[in-house]
């Protein structure tokens, strides 16, 4: 008998990760195929599409298309820090209390409630007043995103403590330090990867919307949210002032969404 072909099997969640991997990649790489100069004034204000301008104009005459492959660098770049600066706090908070437990997990706990308590929106908001627009990102992804961190990854080093290869390296004399880094951490990059993930969502929300409130990049600089504020006033002339970088914006939060869901539930001897 002919032996019957299989198409190979691909790991769940390969595909979202793989799409979010790839937008990651992919968005600063649009400024340098730009058909015009982000800045320029190629046409009349708010031409529809057509001829040289594929997506129209914007509100002052340019290209709508250049600044929608230009306008994702800066905001990705500033959620990429804000979900990296979240991550390493929270992941050190977590291991600290899941470790140490006692006084020290309860006051960690506490703080965690604390920060919590006030919406991460309203935090930036107040911290845009007096920060700049990227700065502020980063402070209130941080000060929102890394408790939610640290309770998870608190929860599992607490569990793995008890594991045997931790006892045993406890045993051995092993400083704490290196106990964490060597045997703790590893069995947490599934989840901290995961978790990274959700974090980068947040900060992207929180950097968005920033910018349409006028609180990020300032004009003339092209940026996909920043241009939701632009032309939201010429939308009936050419709605794709508004769709264009809306499209990219969302595209990017739900590929990022489901690549942390695809890590999350990956089987734990692959992650």
């Amino acid at each position: 008998m002919t032996p019957t072909l299989r198409r190979p099997v691909l790991p769940r969640g390969t595909v979202p990760l793989a799409t979010g991997v790839l937008l990651l990649a992919l968005v600063p790489l649009g400024r340098f195929v730009t058909p015009f100069s982000p800045q320029e004034h190629v046409a009349q204000p708010w031409e529809p599409p057509g001829g040289r301008t594929l997506l129209g104009t914007d509100a002052l005459g340019r290209d709508v298309l250049s600044r929608v492959l230009a306008g994702g660098t800066q905001l990705m770049a500033v959620s990429l820090s804000a979900a990296a600066a979240a991550v390493a706090c929270g992941t050190a908070l977590g291991l600290i209390a899941g470790w140490t437990g006692g006084r020290t997990a309860r006051a960690v706990h506490r703080l965690c409630d604390l920060l919590l308590a006030v919406p991460a929106l309203i935090l930036a908001l107040v911290l845009a007043v007096a920060l700049p627009g990227a700065t502020a990102v980063v402070a209130a992804s941080l000060l929102s995103g890394a408790p939610l961190t640290a309770r998870v990854v608190a929860a599992q080093s607490a569990h793995l403590r008890e594991r045997g290869h931790v006892r045993a390296a406890v045993e051995r004399g092993e400083r704490t330090a290196a106990v964490l880094t060597r045997e703790v951490l590893p069995a947490l990059r599934g989840l901290v990867a995961a978790d990274a993930g959700l974090r980068l969502v947040t900060a992207l929300q929180i950097a968005a919307a920033l910018a349409v409130l006028g609180l990020g990049p300032q004009p003339p600089e092209p940026d996909w949210a920043l241009m939701l504020n632009e032309n939201l006033p010429g939308a009936a002339l050419n709605p794709m002032g508004l769709l264009a970088p809306a499209v990219p914006l969302a595209g990017c939060a739900w590929a990022l969404a489901a690549a942390a869901r695809s890590l999350a539930h990956q089987p734990k001897d692959t992650v």
